[in-house]
């Protein structure tokens, strides 16, 4: 809703603070219980609302011994920039789970954001990443830095390598292109095929799909045309939203599937439905052998660190094996990138990553934390009131007492 979207902005006794975060708490419905239990009322839905309630009830001084004490007591991902008066403030968590870097203008103001591709936007240069753990202030004074606590090992979220970032920007030290790119190659080295072209699933796909034509010798064209006036498929909560939001977002090219034998690349598989409808597709349009490429692990479990999965019951790689899921997308052949070869690709950095969409294996543990339910996928419809839902397709009784789909 409306009412949830960042930054946001309250007002209390010592002035007014905007906040932006990228990330997810997992001890959120605890924080928020004991906040309501002293009388703290929330207009949000968003677990971003707490640190803005944990900052005001501090009697700390200065500001930023507030922000210190307010994220002391979260647990999970948390990248967020604090806008007052006379300050900005940036900070992230012990485990750097999510990006945030800083850079400058020619004019001196300091800049926070995600990915270094912000920077270039506005003319900023890049200065350096905000360490886990690490609080930066900035005021009329300048610079000064902070720790948090003492911080763990830390544990980036590699989806941003490869989904989330773009391929210009540099994502916890390492080029997004680079990283996407050596994932192709080892996927052509490790599951190779007979075909004619290779195709990418735009946009996260293309450049893992250059990778992987590059290596085996045979020529990348654009087989799929997206549509850049839609937007994502895989958070839409309807399945009937997601299936027609395929046909929208991408269109193939017959000149270029025709009587091939072709290969296409994808970043991922999450549900397998989009994957099936774009194979469907292919072959619709006169491709006579579709392979599917996948640049990275299958996905097993939710994340609950700030990437918008569904729970892991949805997730078809946690359900099926490899050869399951090829029946069900019906493609000739599918291969994932190993993990094993992600980890050594990765190197000496390999420990700092956070693989727990991979492997199960949660750096925080999410004991608390309420997922999404089946329910979605399953009857193909939204649960809960009209007022919850921003736009989709929601079940309503007629007069007659027939479940309609009605638009909303």
């Amino acid at each position: 809703m409306l009412k949830n979207v960042q930054p946001f902005v309250a007002g209390y006794r010592f002035g007014s603070v905007g906040v932006a975060h990228n990330g997810n708490l997992v001890n959120y419905r605890s924080l928020r219980a004991q906040l309501e239990e002293s009388g703290s009322i929330f207009n949000t839905g968003s677990d971003t609302e707490v640190v803005l309630h944990l900052i005001a009830i501090s009697k700390a001084r200065p500001f930023f011994v507030r922000i210190i004490e307010a994220c002391e007591k979260l647990k999970g991902a948390y990248s967020m920039v604090f806008l007052t008066e006379d300050k900005l403030v940036a900070v992230r968590d012990p485990h750097g789970f999510r990006p945030l870097v800083m850079g400058r203008r020619s004019n001196g103001a300091y800049v926070f954001a995600s990915e270094t591709c912000a920077l270039d936007l506005i003319e900023a240069t890049y200065v350096r990443d905000v360490n886990p753990g690490e609080v930066v202030v900035v005021d009329k004074e300048g610079e000064h830095n902070l720790c948090l606590m003492p911080h763990p090992e830390p544990k980036q979220c590699i989806f941003e390598h490869i989904y989330f970032a773009l391929p210009n920007s540099i994502v916890f030290g390492r080029s997004v292109y680079e990283s996407r790119s050596k994932y192709g190659e080892i996927l052509a080295t490790e599951s190779p095929v007979d075909c004619d072209v290779v195709i990418a699933v735009p946009d996260s796909g293309v450049v893992a799909a250059l990778g992987y034509a590059a290596k085996i010798g045979v020529p990348f064209q654009q087989g799929l045309i997206r549509s850049h006036y839609v937007g994502r498929t895989f958070i839409e909560p309807s399945q009937s939203i997601r299936d027609f939001g395929v046909k929208l977002k991408l269109a193939p090219v017959r000149a270029v599937l025709e009587g091939k034998r072709v290969v296409v690349v994808d970043d991922s598989i999450v549900r397998g439905t989009t994957s099936s409808k774009i194979v469907r597709m292919l072959r619709e349009a006169g491709a006579k052998e579709v392979h599917m490429r996948i640049a990275s692990p299958p996905m097993v479990a939710s994340c609950y660190y700030g990437v918008d999965t569904p729970s892991s019951e949805e997730l078809i790689s946690n359900r099926l094996t490899v050869e399951e899921i090829r029946e069900f997308i019906g493609s000739d052949s599918l291969a994932f990138l190993s993990f094993d070869s992600l980890k050594r690709y990765l190197g000496n950095e390999s420990p700092n990553f956070c693989y727990a969409c991979f492997s199960r294996d949660y750096p925080v543990k999410p004991s608390e934390v309420k997922v999404k339910r089946i329910g979605d996928f399953l009857d193909d419809g939204l649960n809960g009131s009209i007022e919850s839902i921003d736009g989709g397709w929601v079940q309503t009784r007629t007069e007659k007492d027939k479940i309609v789909g009605q638009s909303v």
